[in-house]
């Protein structure tokens, strides 16, 4: 049992059950967004996409392929929702956030290599190059 109550006190778990409920919580945002914005906006300019009239029946059987290209347009405007709301803003800030990181090195003119700032002779070439 304190093997057990050793594994749900690690870090990992418990950032994992905060992800799962943020996540979930998340999930509820997206849908509304999708449902009630995306979906009208696109039925004032398109009319209403909504395929789940869309049947093939062969024999007995009815193949509602409607439901599922209802699913695949959902899917796609959620990712969509996602790559431009969330992923593009981060990236952008992620690579905002690394070009402010000052570099402690440099190219050498003459033969390109990374060196230290503070070199007044490449390592590689030896170069002669003025610190930075």
């Amino acid at each position: 049992m304190s093997g057990f109550k050793k594994f749900l006190m690690q870090g990992n778990v418990i950032d994992l059950a905060v992800a799962v409920v943020i996540g979930a919580a998340f999930n509820t945002i997206v849908q509304s967004f999708v449902a009630d914005v995306l979906t009208p906006l696109i039925s004032a300019f398109g009319g209403l996409p909504d395929f789940s009239s869309l049947k093939a029946t062969v024999g007995q059987s009815n193949f509602m392929y409607g439901n599922f290209l209802n699913a695949v347009i959902s899917f796609l405007m959620i990712a969509a929702v996602v790559y431009f709301l969330v992923v593009r803003p981060y990236t952008h800030l992620k690579d905002r956030a690394a070009a402010r990181v000052d570099s402690k090195t440099h190219n050498c003119p003459e033969c390109l290599s990374e060196i230290p700032k503070a070199a007044s002779r490449c390592a590689f070439c030896s170069a002669q190059v003025t610190p930075v």
